[in-house]
């Protein structure tokens, strides 16, 4: 039986790190969201939310387990999440019409982060992680089309 070989490639490994910490603040946003929105969007959007942050949580165990796989150390404090977030911290934010946006920000940043990620792995020759960062793109631009038909 042959020994796995990881691909040790500290780019990849960074920006994943800074990938599993913007999704740290992007999924307590989403529990605050959920937690305060109001009006009358209140019942589709509090279920909206938890469905997003069910799978944000799913994709954070899915960053940090892939981090180690390639060799890595998955940062693991709030503190660190905070430092390396490129996704600030929402507060008091109850209407949809100010929440929405912000979602839809956030989600933007992440896709933007994912499509960087994909051709840096793919460089590296990482397969796993393009896997992952692909996986990631096809259904983040489908909720990005759904967030966005919201505001119509």
């Amino acid at each position: 039986m042959k020994k796995v070989v990881y691909i040790k490639n500290e780019e990849v490994q960074n920006k994943l790190n800074q990938l599993l910490s913007d999704y740290h603040i992007y999924y307590q946003n989403l529990r605050a969201f959920h937690w305060l929105v109001k009006g009358q969007q209140f019942f589709m959007l509090h279920e909206k939310f938890e469905e997003l942050y069910d799978l944000a949580a799913d994709n954070i165990d899915s960053i940090a387990e892939r981090i180690l796989m390639i060799g890595g150390k998955p940062l693991h404090s709030l503190e660190d999440y905070i430092k390396h977030s490129g996704i600030k911290a929402e507060k008091n934010l109850e209407k949809s019409s100010d929440i929405i946006p912000k979602v839809i920000a956030n989600t933007e940043h992440l896709l933007a982060e994912y499509r960087e990620i994909l051709g840096i792995a793919g460089e590296a020759g990482d397969e796993g992680t393009v896997a992952l960062m692909s996986d990631f793109i096809s259904t983040t631009e489908k909720q990005l089309w759904m967030l966005n038909s919201l505001q119509i």
